[in-house]
């Protein structure tokens, strides 16, 4: 177990640990906004504009059907080696990106950046769980929520000045002196004592888990684009994919150390916080994908403005996250997240009502709110998911909570994306026509606040636990308290 200390921040004697974690989730968080805006200069210089939006699937991907594999690993031999390698695959991806000969070559180094970016991201959560309590968790998350707001800005700014002067390959070399940076703080200053035992690794059920999942997110990412839902290829990776995920839970059944145990998704806790966290992904991709989108083609605004405008929601994600350990604290996880799914749908609505006469300022205020919303629901569904289980059980609930959010996002792409072509398909104007924009993004805007809504049936689904700060003790999960509700300690009797 990693070594607990007093204090929270910068200055506290876990404040390098902080600095290393923050840094290394900038990885990822820049990465996510940066590649975007230098797309035309990419393909201007290595060509392979039909296969562009590979660059992003096939990230996508391969992060997604890594989170559980690495979350599973690092509760067999610690952390600190996981998060490292994924530093490490990260570092030689985006390398190789920097050198990319052609678009073939960028996409399958993509998809390296993205398998270290799997380790990297749902790891730190779990270090920040291990070495804080349950009461400082919220402010940690506020912290680590705030290297989101601030890539919001700096990852399109970069990719503009890199674009603009020609050398696009600086969106990905930038990341090397951030790796070994990273790489070098967790070194000195994350020290663990794990229990060394003989582990029997599920190979089986990890390339059967990757395999499925690879071919089930496949098919929603280019179901409508590559192929037609109906057509013999759109079936049969649905298809492929499903039976190879019934040959998984076979297996997981008889594996003596399951890469993904049932009891992840068995436990109602664990469950429904999962499926609240599918539903954070989808809200989030469905207001990154189109708001940007929405402002430039409904009203001509410039990326930068719109991306300033998107912004917003990742500014009041942090601002909530880091407040809400005071209301969890006291009046529990659940009521807290149902606080935060009001608000969070309320600006949906806005967004979804008000998309007929778009403005920039009204759609900035919605994206603040949801994500003022989103913070006071996805920090206290992770922590009550966290502080149920024991140290050892940790690092797969956390990587299957953020999994399930990579679904919810990866699935809401292809959601959002065939509303939006039906729409373009019956506009006169299509995709270049500013009424169609309207008509689409606000179809879109209206799916997102379906989701919404079905993330509100998800938090009353939770069981009714609160947080008890004074309990827990290093390694131990007494973070949850049993209230009028037949749960214990997080888990259900």
């Amino acid at each position: 177990m990693t070594t607990r200390a007093q204090g929270v921040g910068f200055r506290s004697e876990r404040g390098p640990i902080l600095m290393a974690l923050m840094l290394s989730t900038g990885l990822v968080a820049i990465d996510s906004t940066i590649v975007a805006t230098a797309v035309p200069s990419i393909v201007r210089d290595v060509g392979g504009f039909e296969s562009f939006p590979w660059l992003f699937s096939a990230y996508l991907l391969a992060q997604a059907v890594s989170v559980p594999i690495y979350g599973k690993l690092s509760d067999m031999v610690g952390r600190k080696p996981i998060i490292l390698a994924g530093i490490g695959l990260f570092l030689l991806g985006s390398i190789l990106c920097g050198i990319a000969w052609s678009m073939p070559a960028l996409i399958a180094f993509r998809a390296l950046q993205g398998l270290g970016a799997g380790a990297v991201l749902p790891v730190s959560i779990t270090i920040a769980g291990d070495i804080y309590s349950v009461e400082e968790r919220a402010k940690v998350q506020g912290y680590l929520a705030s290297v989101w707001a601030v890539s919001s800005v700096v990852g399109p700014s970069l990719g503009g000045i890199f674009s603009s002067l020609g050398i696009w390959r600086g969106i990905f070399l930038v990341n090397v002196p951030l790796c070994l940076l990273a790489g070098w703080m967790l070194l000195r200053t994350l020290h663990e004592n794990v229990e060394r035992a003989k582990h029997r690794v599920d190979y089986a059920g990890a390339a059967l888990l990757a395999g499925s999942l690879t071919l089930l997110i496949l098919g929603a990412l280019q179901g409508g684009q590559a192929w037609e839902w109906d057509s013999p290829a759109g079936i049969g990776v649905f298809a492929v994919g499903a039976a190879l995920l019934v040959l998984f839970l076979l297996v997981e059944r008889r594996a003596a150390e399951p890469v993904l145990p049932t009891w992840v998704v068995s436990r109602r806790l664990l469950g429904t916080t999962a499926l609240v966290s599918f539903g954070v992904g989808a809200v989030m991709i469905g207001l990154t994908s189109y708001v940007p989108t929405f402002l430039e083609g409904a009203l001509s605004t410039s990326p930068l403005i719109a991306g300033l405008a998107l912004a917003a929601l990742t500014l009041g994600w942090p601002i909530s996250a880091s407040q809400a350990g005071r209301l969890y604290l006291r009046i529990g996880f659940k009521p807290t997240a149902l606080i935060g799914i009001a608000v969070t749908v309320a600006g949906l609505l806005v967004l979804a009502l008000t998309s007929a006469t778009p403005n920039v300022a009204l759609i900035a205020t919605s994206c603040f709110v949801v994500g003022l919303g989103l913070g006071l629901v996805a920090t206290p569904t992770l922590i009550a998911a966290q502080s149920s289980v024991e140290w050892n059980e940790r690092g797969v609930v956390t990587s299957t909570n953020m999994f399930a959010r990579s679904i919810g996002s990866a699935l809401g792409v292809a959601v959002f994306g065939a509303i939006a072509n039906s729409v373009y398909a019956t506009t006169a104007g299509g995709t270049g026509d500013a009424p169609a924009v309207v008509a689409a993004s606000g179809a879109v805007f209206l799916a997102a606040l379906a989701a919404g809504l079905l993330t509100v049936a998800a938090v009353l689904a939770m069981p009714a636990v609160k947080a008890n700060a004074g309990k827990q003790a290093a390694g131990k999960p007494a973070d949850a308290e049993p209230v009028a509700s037949g749960v214990e300690d997080g888990k259900e009797r």
